[in-house]
């Protein structure tokens, strides 16, 4: 197909399940449960159900920065979510997050039992919860969350605009990429401006606005989502690439981002996190 083809609109929309792409086998129109299975519950009373990717990673992220400054009670048990085989649509999983996406979380610590889904939302309940990686002042509180909230607006253009396109896509199309590579260094041009002239995304004070941009908008300067940093000329935001190292290199986030990931060098991953042993046994520092 070339890019002068012309998609024909159909007089009412079906789902065509022959689609392609690599997430065709799991996507669907419809909501709801396609098979029972219940989740494990691990000794903690938080429980996680995720995957390392940049939505899971913020909520391991701010997990591990809990324990790093010493929450005790924010030791958690990790469980993956396989969403390339449809884990998010098990009976048990629905339950927590009826929109069938990861990461999800349990609160068993409160009666009866807490729910909270949306990777912006679970780390505003951590945040609360424990009274930590929030700004108390106001003006700074208020200049996290709305950073919070530009980066739940802004990711589905990087990942389900440019990323579907640029690699996932089954075939490369030139107006998608081309409109969604012009949005996403827009975005890069915003946080380059911000960082620019502030340490953290809230200011002086690193907090969740951080551990929910880092995971997208850092590791794509990184070069370690979508393999775009040449053509999308990543390193000409200096700003972004400043703050994507410092934190990078933060112990909390070196663990966190190993949390539930189930690719890459063996030494890597850690499907299951149960305790801050389980490091240790996997040889991550």
């Amino acid at each position: 197909m070339s890019e002068q083809d012309e998609y024909t609109l159909p007089e009412v929309w079906t789902w065509d399940e022959a689609s392609g792409g690599q997430f065709a086998g799991t996507n669907r129109p419809i909501a709801g449960p396609t098979h029972e299975k219940e989740l494990s519950v691990g000794r903690h009373p938080l429980q996680l159900y995720s995957l390392a990717t940049p939505n899971g990673v913020k909520v391991t992220v701010m997990l591990e920065e809990l324990l790093e400054v010493g929450h005790r009670g924010a030791e958690y048990d990790a469980w993956p979510i396989r969403i390339g085989d449809g884990d998010q649509f098990g009976s048990g999983f629905v339950a927590v997050n009826p929109n069938s996406k990861i990461p999800a979380l349990m609160d068993h610590g409160t009666s009866p039992p807490t729910r909270v889904f949306e990777s912006g939302a679970i780390l505003l309940y951590l945040a609360e919860k424990f009274g930590a990686f929030l700004p108390e002042p106001h003006a700074a509180r208020t200049e996290c969350l709305s950073w919070l909230f530009w980066q739940m607006g802004s990711a589905p253009y990087l990942g389900g605009g440019f990323g579907h396109f640029y690699v996932y896509a089954p075939y490369k199309m030139k107006y998608p990429i081309n409109r969604f590579a012009m949005e996403a260094k827009r975005q890069l041009d915003v946080l380059d401006r911000h960082l620019a002239g502030n340490e953290y995304m809230a200011g002086s004070e690193y907090s969740i606005a951080d551990m929910a941009i880092w995971p997208w908008y850092g590791n794509l300067v990184a070069g370690t989502i979508y393999d775009a940093a040449k053509f999308l000329d990543v390193k000409s935001y200096a700003a972004v690439d400043r703050w994507q190292k410092q934190i990078a290199r933060r112990p909390a986030v070196i663990r966190g981002r190993r949390v539930n990931r189930t690719w890459g060098p063996e030494e890597e991953q850690l499907a299951e996190r149960h305790d801050a042993g389980d490091f240790a046994d996997r040889r991550v520092t």
